[in-house]
């Protein structure tokens, strides 16, 4: 799958820009602030329609403008245009100049990894940001995935809502709770089994690429979920146990909204006590992974952007980082440093040098034999 060009109009620091890029390699570079992020920041928001930046929509809107619209071409078997446009009120998306109503219908459509520098939350931050990440990769996947989720979540904020009823009215009748809680089992074991066969072939290859970065052995995912290895019955039973606290509490204690997982580096959890170096190489190990399971479900190779990731990596780590990059893998690297990239030989790509938000200089480079 490649952007084979993008169209931006008021998008973050962008007026008008009309770009096409390498189908295999595209080397974006400039000072900060110049609008370098915010390009594949564009290609990330055609694909999943919202930013990977902590920010609201409106933010992406050009300061004293009122909507803004991306369009892009992404050829696969065909040649699909896709648009979105943001305005005040909300989205809009089409395909081939088509209206879709939902935006669920449109989300997958485009497959991105990403790689940003703010990932690192992914290991040193709460369960709740490892969920968020895992979510969107399997959503990416299995639209049934996110389906199951948002029934989850809305069963999971109704059984709350009558726990915190309970106490306040006094009512000690569990007939209505034993109808949420079963139904609130049966799409946890189903979101449970994705998340683990996700995390299985993400193990499958994790270990390899750290390997082949750092040179190190024996990086593993571990899945934390009260639902590992329970039948229903038992879950029925362990939700039963926790009764009286989640009444006391008004919240449900048990549940895949608890699920975590843990970054094992020869059985040490990264959180704790890798570096950041090792946090870092760990992430990136996972994003490639995650390029693998793409390819084996879904028959092809999603976008893949790193966005600054070679900022704080040695020559060493970036050469080995670049060596598992595939052709047919389009991929988008940003940097401010473009000399880093100066044994780049082996590889055809596109240097794009941007600023204040307009492309200064466009050229090509083939590989030399």
């Amino acid at each position: 799958m490649k952007v084979e060009f993008l169209q931006l109009y008021n998008f973050r620091n962008y007026n008008q820009l009309t770009i096409s890029f390498h189908s295999h390699l595209n080397l974006i570079y400039g000072k900060n602030g110049s609008g370098k992020t915010n390009l594949v920041e564009a290609i990330y928001v055609l694909g999943l329609t919202r930013s990977f930046r902590l920010v609201g929509d409106k933010t992406l809107i050009k300061d004293d403008t009122s909507m803004c619209k991306i369009m892009g071409r992404i050829v696969d078997k065909y040649s699909t245009d896709y648009q979105i446009l943001l305005n005040k009120e909300g989205k809009k998306v089409q395909i081939n100049h088509d209206k879709v109503a939902k935006i669920s219908d449109y989300i997958s459509k485009i497959p991105i990894v990403l790689f940003h520098p703010d990932d690192l939350r992914f290991i040193k931050d709460t369960p709740s940001t490892r969920r968020k990440n895992v979510n969107i990769s399997i959503s990416e996947l299995d639209l049934s995935y996110l389906r199951y989720l948002n029934d989850y979540n809305k069963l999971l904020k109704q059984r709350n809502s009558y726990l915190k009823q309970m106490i306040v009215n006094g009512n000690t009748s569990s007939n209505y709770l034993d109808v949420l809680t079963d139904k609130l089992i049966d799409y946890g074991m189903n979101i449970h089994l994705k998340r683990k066969e996700f995390l299985d072939l993400i193990n499958e290859y994790i270990g390899c690429f750290y390997e082949k970065i750092t040179g190190v052995s024996g990086l593993k995912l571990k899945y934390i979920s009260s639902y590992n290895d329970l039948s229903k019955e038992k879950l029925k039973d362990l939700y039963s146990k926790m009764l009286v606290k989640d009444i006391n509490f008004g919240k449900t204690h048990v549940g895949i909204h608890m699920d975590d997982l843990k970054f094992s580096l020869n059985d040490q959890d990264l959180k704790d006590y890798g570096s950041e170096g090792q946090q870092k190489n760990a992430i990136i190990a996972y994003k490639f992974s995650e390029l693998e399971i793409f390819k084996k479900m879904k028959g092809n190779y999603p976008i893949l952007i790193l966005d600054d990731l070679f900022s704080e990596l040695d020559l060493e780590k970036v050469q080995n980082i670049l060596k598992l990059l595939k052709e047919e893998v389009q991929t988008f690297i940003t940097t401010t440093d473009v000399t880093k990239f100066s044994f780049l030989e082996s590889f055809s790509y596109k240097q794009i040098h941007i600023q204040n938000g307009k492309v200064v200089e466009e050229s090509e480079h083939e590989r030399r034999k």
